[in-house]
């Protein structure tokens, strides 16, 4: 299983820092409810002092939307989606306890932590644009195909991933009960992104180990180092999970 980013998406947007974590060992037993909340307080502090959109990380990627010609009110990157709805109700639905864990963690560094079932990827996952004749499954059930151009998660059998790069994932690869290896995500824009990323990938690395009997291997990713592959990692036997 290989990640990368396309040459055009570096060249477009040279502001990009991302990371990228495989983990293999994940299972839905795990009890996450004692981190969530050590980073739901980190979340809650960080918008005492602003509202999502002021947050300097919501703002860089308000700024890429637009380049990419969509309204950044209209559509929103998963984090500010996060912290919006956070900011109304403290706290979010428990969806599965990876899902749980990185959403809170998306939550307080304000960027968009997209987190895949490596099993429902077909070969190299590539962020890049579309072509227009790629698929996208939607959590409705319906298809839909990205307009030519869009920045979508693509894979090499023509599924799209994710559109609108980090306004919405795909149904197709999310996260399910049985789900035991993932592909973690990380993508910010603002000034500060890339030490942010090293520090988020880290903290994700360092969760999913305490959390889980996992096998892990991470990446920062740049335009000189655009790809990670999960290199053979092994597959151990999921365990129970040990309390956070």
């Amino acid at each position: 299983m290989e990640f990368r980013h396309a040459p055009g998406i570096w060249a477009d947007f040279p502001e990009l820092a991302a990371g990228a974590l495989f983990a293999a060992g994940i299972d839905a037993r795990a009890r996450v409810a004692d981190r969530t909340a050590h980073w739901y307080g980190a979340a809650d502090a960080r918008l005492a002092d602003a509202s999502a959109a002021e947050l300097p990380e919501v703002q860089a990627w308000r700024r890429a939307f637009a380049r990419m010609g969509l309204k950044p009110t209209q559509y929103r990157c998963a984090s500010e989606s996060l912290l919006r709805r956070f900011a109304k109700e403290h706290a979010l639905p428990a969806i599965h306890p990876l899902v749980d864990l990185c959403n809170a963690i998306s939550l307080a560094y304000a960027i968009p932590v997209a987190v895949l079932d490596t099993g429902r990827i077909t070969g190299p996952l590539q962020v890049g644009y579309a072509d227009g004749t790629e698929s996208y499954l939607a959590f409705s059930g319906e298809t839909e195909h990205p307009y030519p151009g869009e920045v979508i998660f693509a894979d090499a059998a023509g599924n799209a991933h994710a559109r609108r790069w980090t306004n919405r994932q795909s149904a197709r690869s999310a996260v399910q009960p049985e789900t035991a290896t993932v592909l973690i995500v990380a993508e910010a824009m603002h000034e500060a992104g890339g030490d942010d990323i090293r520090s988020l990938i880290a903290t994700l690395e360092a969760e999913l180990t305490a959390t889980w009997t996992a096998t892990t291997k991470s990446a920062v990713l740049s335009a000189a180092s655009p790809q990670v592959d999960s290199g053979g990692m092994a597959r151990p036997a999921p365990s129970p999970g040990r309390p956070a």
